[in-house]
């Protein structure tokens, strides 16, 4: 095996081993490698089939990655000055923001995985995209915005729904 096949076993095993994220800045640090190679790395080893997800705190086996019973998706449409106020409320009630999807004219639907299940995930999301330069994938929708969220029953997803139509997130239905 090539020495950057040896690098890629290790990644491998580094997440497999660790039962939360592990960012690439902190593999590459590890290896004594840039985050560029390590992120060219995982795009190696999801190619191969790994089931590595990439979240907003890092990457993740997906079979280490928090699982709620009740996944749904949901259409939700905001301005980027409410993100955190939305995805606070949903973390607050015990919901697993997995991810965030758009419908784009050109490319057709993007998925941004985030695997957001608390404030502190939140923050640290928001703070990275801040310090990227990067705008929000609803910011090309005009703040329309699919996420798959996961609850633990129907009921406990009912009341989130309603959580999410009282303050005005959802998309309305026209009637």
């Amino acid at each position: 095996m090539d020495t950057a096949g040896k690098r890629r076993s290790k990644v491998l095993k580094m997440i497999e081993a660790n039962d939360g994220a592990l960012s690439a800045s902190s593999l590459a640090g590890a290896l004594g490698v840039s985050r560029q190679v390590i992120v060219g790395d995982v795009a190696l080893l999801r190619a191969e089939g790994h089931q590595i997800m990439a979240t907003a705190r890092g990457y993740v086996m997906e079979t280490n990655a928090p699982k709620n019973q009740y996944r749904r998706k949901i259409a939700c449409c905001h301005s980027p000055d409410e993100t955190r106020e939305e995805l606070y409320l949903l973390v607050d009630r015990g919901v697993t923001v997995e991810d965030v999807m758009i419908e784009h004219d050109v490319y057709g639907e993007l998925i941004g995985s985030l695997g957001l299940s608390s404030r502190w995930d939140v923050d640290v999301f928001l703070t990275n995209l801040k310090q990227s330069g990067m705008g929000l994938l609803s910011e090309l929708t005009q703040g329309i915005h699919l996420h798959t969220i996961s609850c633990k029953s129907k009921e406990h997803f009912d009341e989130v729904m309603e959580a999410m139509a009282g303050a005005g997130f959802l998309v309305k239905q026209d009637e």
